[in-house]
C-alpha cells in the first residue's frame, strides 16, 4: 500500500503465479494511480483453469470498474495494464492534478494559468 499526502493506493494479486511480474504490474499501477485523489484499491486475480485474470478498481465517489484480463492477447503485460487502466479511469481534472502536483503549490492561484 502507498499513501502520499490524501490518498493511498492499494493492490492486491493472487493466483498470477509469475512474482517478477507481480510486481511489475504492482509499480504499473501505483505509477498510474499516483495523481489521482482519494483511496484507489485495485485487486487481481488469476484463475487456475485458464490464462484470464480479473481486475476490479475501487476508487472515491463510488467508482468501480472490472475488466478481464487476457494472457493469450498478451494483456498480462504491465505496458499492456498501463494502457488498459488509462482508458478506464476518469479524466483528472485541472485543478486536481494542480493540488497533486508539489510545483504548482509554490505559486499563488492568480500565477498559475492554463492556456
Amino acid at each position: 500500500m502507498i499513501f502520499s499526502g490524501s490518498m493511498a493506493v492499494s493492490v492486491e494479486m493472487q493466483y498470477t503465479r509469475d512474482l517478477g511480474l507481480q510486481a511489475e504490474v504492482r509499480a504499473v499501477i501505483e505509477h498510474v494511480l499516483a495523481d489521482r485523489l482519494g483511496d484507489w484499491r485495485v485487486s487481481i486475480v488469476g484463475s487456475q483453469a485458464n490464462d484470464r485474470w480479473e481486475m476490479k478498481i475501487v476508487g472515491p465517489n463510488g467508482f468501480e470498474r472490472s475488466y478481464t484480463l487476457e494472457g493469450a492477447a498478451g494483456e498480462h503485460r504491465p505496458e499492456v495494464i498501463q494502457v488498459i487502466l488509462g482508458r478506464m479511469l476518469p479524466k483528472i481534472r485541472t485543478n486536481e492534478f494542480v493540488r497533486t502536483h508539489s510545483i504548482f503549490r509554490r505559486f499563488p492561484k492568480q500565477r498559475c494559468r492554463f492556456l
